[in-house]
């Protein structure tokens, strides 16, 4: 249940950022976290704050809403 969403935003979120052609490290430095954080939401291991969520669309140029399409 949670964990299934959390899947699906953690791939909402790489596939944007693969999208712009930014790397874990590049965005991670974007939005003041480590890569290994980004890759630990990407992959559903950490669940992020609504807050992180909506500094990590803002530094993708990215409506939130597509970040939690599906979620």
């Amino acid at each position: 249940m949670v964990k299934d969403r959390l899947k699906i935003l953690g791939l909402n979120i790489k596939f944007a950022r693969m999208k712009q052609n930014i790397s874990q490290e590049e965005l991670a430095e974007m939005v003041n976290t480590s890569r290994t954080t980004i890759s630990m939401i990407e992959t559903a291991r950490q669940n992020p704050t609504i807050l992180k969520v909506i500094d990590i669309a803002r530094q993708l140029n990215t409506d939130i809403n597509e970040l939690i399409k599906d979620v």
